[in-house]
């Protein structure tokens, strides 16, 4: 059964139902206008062999890195068993195909030498290839995390979709969909980790709660190099937010009765952005004093490298 929560979304995209009789209708009607000469070709629902030749990539493809070994690996089981499952592709002309979805089977499949590939033979414009695509990688495939949140923008972006439509067409709830993309405004070095398994989900979520970028980085760094578990990324995040707040706090009365200079609340920003962590700073008019606070031995030797002593 499909699941009911892709609704019409998918399930009109990429139906095998041969009797929906308008669907049927449809297709053979465009393909004879396309070209009379394929007019004779299946045009859905049946598998077909095609040459590898005749196929050209999906440039809307949203995975970005195949991993080789799997690939290789892949390979030798269709050198033994073939191949299971048609990739599905869109026909362009007369012996031109498209591939819509299947990719690593397709992939594969020239590297075991294969002639021809079966396939199924879709009809479908640039919008609907691109959903199809995005789709059918996201429920299928073992995307990573950045690649299902990239795939989700792409979505909303490019196919007009609101994160409630995204929700039913990819059957997930609504906050599962925010979540990842939430992941797309953590610094760049943090989403090439969570690309190549360096941190997981989990400590990603546990980063996106820290206001600060370069305090991101630094736990991020110490996940890397402590092999740190979810659960002690989300204490140090906490601390780091209730740091911040209390030094918000502090700031608060004391900018009141001490007369802090907007300049001086400026310059405290800057610093606070420069470090990585909430620096304070609190003056008399004459006299004051700067603290920049730290949470460990590394963090501490983090904030000297940055002074350079």
């Amino acid at each position: 059964m499909k699941k009911k929560a892709l609704g019409r979304g998918l399930s009109a995209l990429l139906s095998d139902t041969p009797s929906d009789e308008k669907l049927e209708t449809d297709i053979v009607a465009t393909t004879t206008e396309v070209n009379q000469e394929t007019a004779t070709e299946p045009a859905t629902s049946s598998i077909n062999e095609i040459s590898v030749d005749e196929i050209e990539v999906n440039p809307f493809q949203p995975r970005q890195h195949f991993d080789q070994d799997a690939l290789k690996d892949l390979s030798e089981s269709i050198k033994v068993h073939g191949i299971i499952q048609p990739i599905t592709v869109r026909r362009l002309a007369r012996n031109q195909y498209q591939l819509i979805s299947g990719e690593r089977r397709f992939q594969a499949s020239k590297l075991a030498g294969l002639k021809a590939i079966p396939a199924y033979v879709r009809l479908a414009d640039d919008q609907q290839m691109l959903e199809m695509a995005l789709i059918e990688n996201i429920q299928r495939e073992n995307l990573n995390p950045i690649e299902i949140s990239l795939s989700y923008q792409r979505l909303i972006s490019e196919c007009n979709l609101k994160q409630e439509e995204l929700g039913d067409r990819v059957g997930k709830n609504r906050s599962t969909v925010t979540n990842y993309l939430r992941l797309l405004k953590l610094p760049p070095d943090i989403q090439i980790g969570l690309r190549d398994n360096q941190v997981s989900m989990g400590h990603a979520r546990a980063l996106i709660n820290v206001e600060n970028p370069d305090s991101q980085l630094y736990l991020f760094k110490k996940i890397v190099t402590e092999d740190l578990s979810v659960r002690k990324v989300e204490e140090l995040a906490r601390e780091m937010t209730t740091s911040s707040k209390d030094k918000e706090a502090e700031k608060a009365p004391s900018s009141s009765s001490n007369g802090v200079s907007k300049e001086i609340a400026q310059l405290q920003s800057q610093l606070s952005s420069h470090f990585g962590t909430k620096v304070s700073i609190r003056s008399d008019g004459k006299r004051g004093e700067i603290k920049i606070p730290f949470l460990s031995i590394e963090d501490l030797n983090r904030l000297l490298d940055i002074i350079k002593i």
